[in-house]
């Protein structure tokens, strides 16, 4: 069998999920590496044993016409102009998230995937965990009836990646571009993928100078931020067409006890929580029960390995994209909304 030709355009922090899984994936052959960076590129190189390295995407492109895919593993500002230009030259697209930096490039990139006959996949990995597994069937089967209503958390207490991420013009926003997509996307996904239809949110940047000391594998790998102009802390409604009501809330620096990454859904039959592992509340016998499960129900490493395994098979074998760009345009749509909210004070609907 042929093996896939895979480049990874941007050489960070999150680019090893990806490296590790193709490099673990027989279908496929980890071929080129392209990165603005030379002394990462170089590193990284090295580390993987491959000599096709380019500091640009279109030169990377232009010379290696036998890529079959690429996986955008860039800061947030360059994920259109690299998914576009691996479209344009008949590339499958494998992109982190966020899709992009607002919902006009998030657009324009479907449209130049469906123009190019290409598969553009995006990288929510919260789908691909046991914990969203189990939720999806758990919905699936009524055991929790008509969800209404959804409660979403991602916040940290130690402080921010710095580098890129702190830097508006690169990344598009703070925690809630960062983080928050991963929680907002992994209620959706659980609900059934409904559409938002209207948002009210705020944002906070009364925070500065706290960059995390003792995550290092969460801080940016250059840390060149040259000004931090995002939010610290971003809350929001988000109402969708089936009539759930989702709260959000997202933040790098929050004084307090604890780090979240929780997300609820309540149902007129049951409602389930992940924090980190799954449990089901529901009724027996009359009265209020909690199941939890024998066996892991917690979002793990895992999940990783399995998107880009699924992207792989929908390119071999046609097998349909978990998170594809239609996804990645409603989150979009979602984020441009709570920061525009967040800037007059009103309601925005969709």
């Amino acid at each position: 069998m042929k093996k896939l030709k895979i480049g990874i355009i941007g050489t960070g922090n999150i680019s090893a999920q990806h490296a590790a899984a193709y490099l673990g994936d027989e279908r496929c052959e980890l071929y080129a590496l392209c990165d603005i960076d030379e002394e990462l590129l170089a590193a990284k190189g090295k580390q993987y044993g491959i000599g096709r390295l380019y500091t640009d995407c279109n030169e990377m492109l232009a010379a290696l016409p036998e890529l079959d895919a690429v996986s955008v593993c860039t800061w947030n500002a360059a994920h259109a102009p690299c998914t576009i230009a691996a479209l344009d030259a008949g590339k499958h697209v494998f992109c982190e998230k966020p899709m992009a930096m607002n919902t006009a490039e998030a657009e324009e990139m479907r449209a130049h995937a469906k123009r190019a006959g290409k598969l553009l996949g995006l990288g929510f990995v919260r789908r691909f965990g046991r914990d969203a597994d189990l939720a999806r069937a758990l919905v699936e089967e009524g055991k929790l009836g008509r969800i209404y209503y959804a409660k979403a958390a991602y916040t940290r207490r130690n402080g921010s990646p710095g580098g890129w991420f702190e830097d508006k013009a690169r990344s598009g926003g703070g925690p809630l571009i960062d983080l928050g997509v991963h929680v907002i996307d992994l209620v959706r996904y659980i609900a059934g993928n409904p559409q938002p239809v209207s948002v009210y949110g705020a944002a906070f940047s009364l925070l500065r100078g706290r960059e995390l000391t003792d995550l290092p594998a969460y801080l940016a790998s250059r840390p060149d931020a040259p000004v931090s102009d995002v939010e610290d802390l971003a809350v929001a409604m988000i109402r969708f067409a089936d009539g759930m009501v989702l709260q959000a809330e997202t933040s790098y620096k929050l004084y307090t006890g604890e780090d979240e990454n929780s997300v609820e859904l309540f149902g007129t039959e049951g409602g389930v929580r992940i924090a980190p592992d799954l449990t089901l509340h529901s009724s027996a016998a009359g009265k209020l029960a909690e199941v939890s499960f024998p066996f892991p129900a917690a979002f793990g490493g895992e999940a990783y390995r399995k998107e880009i395994e699924a992207f792989v098979s929908a390119i071999t074998e046609g097998a349909p994209l978990r998170a594809d760009a239609d996804d990645g345009v409603a989150m979009m749509k979602i984020l441009d909304a709570v920061y525009l909210s967040a800037r007059t004070g009103h309601e925005v609907k969709l």
